[in-house]
């Protein structure tokens, strides 16, 4: 049973979902970064540095992740739309989760607001992947 597991979740799909994963969470730091040393608000900053990782994430996922290919402005308006769809919900569910989490959890200190922060990051990148896969790059019959 594990072994099925493993070869279920270690293939080019799943493996090239975490790497450009990790890429976009250095566009999202590198971004803010920037956009702090050009002496932006704290909000500004966030506000723009999501907005070029969740940019970044759409590009990668579509080209690399998932291999769609279907550059016709109609298509990637429509898809891009339901990936930034995708990533507000995502958001706000991985918020409102991180704030229950460290809420129910009491003042247990910095540690436990980690331990929250990333087990609501897991469920945020289980959720991204599973949008991605079902609803935005899913696999449809070419038009004719």
């Amino acid at each position: 049973m594990l072994k099925k597991i493993w070869n279920t979740c270690m293939n080019y799909e799943t493996i090239s979902y975490v790497i450009c994963g990790f890429l976009t969470t250095g566009v999202d730091f590198v971004a803010y970064g920037l956009f702090r040393r050009l002496e932006l608000g704290v909000g500004t900053s966030q506000a723009l540095s999501w907005l070029a990782a969740v940019l970044f994430a759409y590009v990668v996922n579509k080209l690399v992740v998932f291999r769609n290919f279907n550059l016709r402005p109609s298509h990637v308006a429509k898809e891009a739309g339901a990936f930034v769809t995708g990533r507000i919900v995502s958001g706000v569910v991985t918020w409102l989760l991180m704030v229950a989490m460290v809420k129910l959890g009491g003042d247990r200190g910095f540690l436990f607001e980690l331990f929250c922060k990333l087990m609501s990051s897991l469920v945020n990148m289980v959720l991204n992947y599973i949008f991605s896969k079902v609803w935005i790059f899913r696999k449809v019959p070419e038009e004719r």
